[in-house]
């Protein structure tokens, strides 16, 4: 039971649930809202011209490939850093751009286009793809409330924002949004318990009010995350709570993404002040 002196409002309370429940509402999120969100603004990254092929870039989520108007090529081929063929593109006449959907779940590494000319080669180009993801900047709501979604909001005083880039040549998605170690409501077995939860995200999205499947991060750009079962909301018996002596010690935000199934993390010093209140310390957050 959620204490009666607790400052969480509705929209955390129905969040604060067990891993059962968390796998339950998954499925539910999953189903009714299973898209990435994306940003419109795609930063393209280009290779240098090979022969006719004048363009080959990663722009959003596609490989694009513009040949030059002469260029006596009917088809373009994508082969895969394992060899295998990724698909291939017929010219139409008059058309000079063909692309390939790689999405977010794509093999990394070098990519190669072949331009054919009925059977023949007419050209060979390169591209290396590789996401680069990095946390820049985490915060919570209560000490920032102007970096939130809704700065005027009680419902961002114990969520956390969390700022992606992407330095690399390719697109990733952020599939699970994690708090570890010295915080208030842990997303682990101290806490809200959906670190090992299948399609259990921990991202908000604002547009949804709800919580999403995935974030994508094109190359070249930087993505705001906010949490979405409240880290920083003190509950009695679970993770920290407030004591009348100052505490400090250690946070981890771990990010799992999709593009190899790998993890980043960055790790935060955290530190409570004194309160006679369970839930009413000032946090403050540095870097390690």
């Amino acid at each position: 039971m959620i204490p009666t002196d607790s400052r969480i409002d509705r929209r955390t309370v129905l969040r604060t649930v067990g891993g059962a429940a968390l796998a339950s509402v998954a499925g539910c999120l999953d189903s009714s809202r299973n898209s990435d969100t994306t940003t419109p603004d795609q930063t393209s990254t280009t290779t240098e011209r090979a022969g006719p092929l004048s363009r080959i870039a990663v722009e959003g989520q596609a490989i694009v490939v513009e040949v030059d108007a002469d260029a006596p090529v009917e088809q373009v081929n994508l082969i895969q850093p394992n060899g295998e063929l990724f698909g291939k593109r017929g010219l139409a006449a008059g058309a000079r751009q063909v692309s390939f959907e790689i999405g977010t779940a794509y093999e990394p590494g070098g990519y190669r286009i072949v331009a054919l000319d009925g059977d023949e080669t007419v050209a060979e180009g390169s591209l290396s793809i590789q996401p680069d993801l990095s946390i820049v900047e985490m915060g919570i709501g209560r000490n920032q409330p102007e970096e939130m979604w809704n700065s005027s909001g009680d419902e961002v005083t114990d969520e956390a924002f969390v700022t992606v880039e992407n330095g690399g040549t390719g697109p990733n998605a952020v599939t699970k949004l994690l708090f570890l170690g010295d915080v208030p409501y842990p997303s682990d077995e101290e806490g809200t318990n959906y670190a090992d939860a299948d399609g259990v995200s921990g991202i908000y999205d604002p547009d949804a009010d709800a919580e999403t499947a995935a974030v994508t991060v094109p190359p070249g750009q930087k993505i705001t995350l906010y949490s979405y079962r409240s880290p920083f909301a003190f509950i009695r018996a679970e993770g920290v709570s407030c004591k009348d002596e100052p505490q400090s010690g250690e946070l981890d935000v771990v990010l799992e993404t999709r593009v190899d199934a790998k993890k980043v993390s960055e790790t935060y010093q955290v530190q409570y002040s004194a309160s006679d209140e369970f839930n009413n310390c000032e946090i403050t957050i540095s870097e390690v």
